[in-house]
């Protein structure tokens, strides 16, 4: 084996980022203040108190009462499995809504675990129409509907209301993916009569990468205790994992006990600063930012009324490179944004206006870095993106 020397590993210091990308954000200081505290046992009685509270936000975060309401201990994409691997069985019919990479992949995993997959496709960049999905629910009798609520490789919102209710009229359970919008719009899970959702810690939350919340319903939670079969996935179970968050406290796996922590401080930030008041600051950033871009001579994929205010999907223009833009705004101004994936990849760029990234200061920094770039590629950016975002800002109410 060949001998290391300790010396060559430098310190972890990856330098300071502005995360405008569709995610991570940036995370405030509390957050990794919390996950730096000591770590305990996961059955320690400080760390089950903390479970406790971090279940009760995450409820006021989801807007319900339901009692299956955990992180998950990986990512919003094991959060996705863990819906479908609990709520579906081998030949279980399910509708699946595409417009978009994750409801692509809702598609995938149905088809992994043996249910019968009835697929939605609606054109990338756009909002689901709910009477294709009402029509593929007519050709079937499907035990789960799932949509993605915000698609993150394109930014256009799906509204949930009218799908939940032909979803429910047919006798399905609703699945939604928030892994982008929860935090930074409206996700109300009771009152929409959604029966399971996921999402994601290191988007709107602002809080690192590594846990996903998700919500069942007392139908979905009744559906995952009368299955023939047990879940495919041990780890994922959710019928015992709710056993270790929920009064019994059996163990099931060491939960990731410091990233809990922070969970429950990106929670608490979010109820201290109030879902409308944060819902209304993601509301004004993103029309800052059209704005100042739009004044600029960029052209937004998603048409008004579809827009994500957290992800916003932006055209290319002709002859400009997309990567060597993004490289420039990292290495010069340390600003991170996303590239298109799927058939948009090369086409747009997606910027992030998410949870503790999403302020006026970067807004203004961001159209003011962009700009600069773009003009060092020839491209001829009209004047006045700043005035225009700012008109937004002195316009809007107090």
């Amino acid at each position: 084996m060949t001998p290391i020397d300790p010396t060559d590993f430098r310190d972890i210091n990856p330098g300071e980022r502005l995360l405008m990308g569709p995610g991570p954000s940036d995370v405030p200081a509390r957050v990794l203040q919390a996950l730096a505290a000591p770590c305990i046992g996961h059955l320690d009685p400080y760390f089950l108190a903390t479970m406790n509270q971090t279940q009760q936000l995450l409820r006021y975060l989801f807007q319900t009462a339901n009692g299956l309401t955990i992180p998950v201990s990986a990512t919003g994409s094991a959060g996705m499995e863990a819906c479908f691997a609990n709520l579906v069985e081998c030949g279980d019919e399910v509708v699946v809504a595409v417009n978009g990479v994750f409801g692509t992949r809702m598609c995938d995993i149905v088809q992994r675990i043996g249910g019968k997959l009835v697929r939605v496709d609606a054109e990338w960049g756009r909002a689901v129409d709910p009477a294709a999905v009402a029509a593929a629910v007519k050709g079937c009798r499907p035990k789960v509907v799932a949509v993605v609520h915000a698609e993150t490789s394109t930014g256009a919102c799906t509204p949930l209301e009218d799908i939940s209710t032909i979803a429910h009229a047919a006798g399905a359970l609703l699945l939604v993916d928030c892994v982008t919008s929860l935090g930074g719009m409206s996700v109300p899970i009771d009152p929409l009569q959604v029966d399971a959702a996921y999402s994601g810690t290191q988007k709107c939350l602002s809080c690192p990468p590594g846990l996903s919340p998700v919500t069942f319903s007392a139908a979905a939670v009744k559906a995952l205790e009368q299955r023939k079969h047990p879940v495919v996935s041990w780890y994922l179970d959710l019928s015992m994992v709710r056993d270790y968050w929920g009064g019994d406290r059996k163990y099931h796996h060491t939960a990731p006990v410091n990233m809990v922590y922070a969970l429950r401080e990106a929670l608490r930030l979010i109820a201290e600063e109030g879902l409308e008041a944060r819902f209304a600051r993601h509301r004004l950033n993103h029309r800052a930012l059209v704005a100042g871009l739009e004044a600029m001579g960029l052209a937004m994929l998603v048409p008004a009324e579809e827009r994500l205010p957290m992800l916003n999907a932006v055209r290319i223009p002709e002859g400009v490179n997309d990567a060597k833009v993004r490289q420039a705004l990292l290495s010069e101004f340390a600003i991170e944004i996303g590239g298109g994936l799927g058939q948009f990849a090369g086409k747009v760029w997606r910027v992030g206006l998410m949870g503790h990234s999403c302020r006026r200061r970067n807004v203004m920094l961001f159209l003011a870095a962009l700009e600069t770039v773009l003009k060092a590629q020839g491209f001829k950016a009209r004047p006045g993106a700043q005035a225009a975002a700012d008109s937004v800002y002195t316009s809007a109410p107090a």
